[in-house]
């Protein structure tokens, strides 16, 4: 009768370990996976901005890309008024500017090049 009462098993002891891995894979693929992919799309918008952009900052604030800079970036709120943000204060682009598709140079004019 003691036996019963004290050993019942060995799975009893796995089962707490179980349930706490359980519960880190849960917490992992449903908030910190999702998470990390946010920032990696927000850091890839951030590096792609370009003069023309229209943009909006995490305030709210809406405006036009004049100049982008390292880590900074020029933006004209309104005509003639331009305001200095850090990338990361760039929230999203809402119209992104026309620019030419960047082309390999011709074969002859890489080989000028490298004379």
């Amino acid at each position: 009768m003691l036996y019963l009462a004290a050993g019942g098993g060995g799975a009893g002891g796995l089962t707490p370990i179980l349930m706490i891995a359980l519960l880190f894979g849960v917490m992992y693929f449903m908030m910190i996976r999702p998470q990390q992919k946010r920032r990696r799309e927000a850091e890839q918008m951030q590096s792609q901005l370009g003069p023309g952009d229209e943009v909006v900052t995490i305030g709210g604030l809406y405006g036009t890309v004049t100049e982008v800079d390292d880590d900074i970036v020029l933006l004209e709120v309104a005509p003639g008024v331009q305001t200095r943000y850090a990338r990361p204060a760039i929230a999203r682009v809402t119209t992104r500017a026309e620019r030419p598709e960047a082309t390999e140079p011709v074969a002859e004019e890489a080989d000028a090049v490298k004379e």
